[in-house]
């Protein structure tokens, strides 16, 4: 499936971005004051660890709900820690509230479900292939 995400910078000079998906309101993506933007948004890694909590809750919500398991809802904390990401080492700590379910044994099952989510899956076990070509202003 090919899906395409127009990201335009909207300001000049200052480095926040529009972003456009098919059928949503836009988005928006900066980077903070300390790196020269308004720190208006989240900035790229905020949203790079924000899909792997989301896609964890979901990925637990489908199952216990196949299941049919009082899940209430879930609580995801992700903890960044990119001091060594200049040497290739970025280290995420998400924790996992599982609201509705007292069963130590279910939580764990939630638990493990979530790490075969496909983010998860994507982050730590995909090659991702980048190619990044430019274009003149008439063609896009």
């Amino acid at each position: 499936m090919r899906k395409s995400i127009e990201i335009v910078s909207e300001r000049n000079s200052i480095f926040r971005q529009r972003v456009e998906l098919d059928g949503f309101e836009d988005i928006y993506v900066d980077v903070p004051t300390a790196f020269g933007g308004e720190g208006s948004a989240p900035d790229p890694h905020d949203y790079f660890d924000l899909s792997l909590g989301a896609c964890k809750a979901i990925t637990a919500q489908m199952y216990a709900k196949r299941k049919k398991w009082p899940l209430n809802g879930v609580s995801v904390t992700i903890n960044r820690d990119d001091s060594e990401e200049r040497k290739g080492i970025y280290r995420l700590e998400v924790v996992m509230t599982f609201h509705g379910i007292d069963d130590p044994a279910q939580r764990a099952r939630l638990e493990e479900i979530s790490h075969k989510c496909p983010i998860h899956r994507l982050m730590t076990s995909s090659t991702v292939e980048v190619t990044t070509r430019t274009t003149d202003n008439a063609e896009s």
